[in-house]
């Protein structure tokens, strides 16, 4: 990659791979929790997810590319530490690691997705500025509520 644009799809493809690798594994993190607004909050975030590949498609399509993923260690990373809080964690550390676990990813969603909307306005794309902008949205809406779910019930 030698140019922003190329840095651009890379990180898009990054993302892109890392959503669908979300979707699949977020059943399996709504079956493993026990508080059932965690499992709420779980399910509604995959709902979610599936809007948000559907969203980068649009986004692929504004730079011309058909939309794949291409393998973010990153991602992988994140949901093996879920996988392994899932296997290990018993009683009330089994929600509070789950949360944790789904916040990291929140995390690394809202810092790709902030870098891809910035890099679309500066390379003048202004239709992936808006779809990036509505799916940081959406992630730094995810994190603020599991924040709230942690300090309300989670975590006592």
């Amino acid at each position: 990659m030698k140019t922003l644009a190329e840095l651009f799809e890379h990180t898009l493809k990054d993302v892109y791979y890392a959503e669908n690798a979300i979707a699949k594994a977020l059943p399996k993190v709504s079956a493993a929790a026990k508080n059932p607004e965690l499992k709420k909050a779980v399910n509604h975030h995959l709902e979610e997810t599936k809007g948000q590949i559907e969203t980068l498609k649009k986004v692929f399509k504004t730079i011309d590319v058909r939309p794949e993923g291409v393998k973010c260690d990153a991602a992988d990373g994140l949901l093996k530490e879920a996988a392994g809080v899932m296997e290990e964690g018993e009683g009330v550390a089994l929600d509070a690691g789950l949360l944790a676990a789904c916040q990291a990813v929140e995390h690394y969603e809202i810092a790709r997705y902030g870098s891809l909307r910035e890099w679309a306005k500066v390379l003048g794309n202004e239709q992936a500025h808006i779809l990036l902008s509505e799916i940081l949205d959406q992630e730094k809406a995810a994190n603020s509520k599991l924040t709230n779910l942690a300090v309300t019930a989670i975590n006592k």
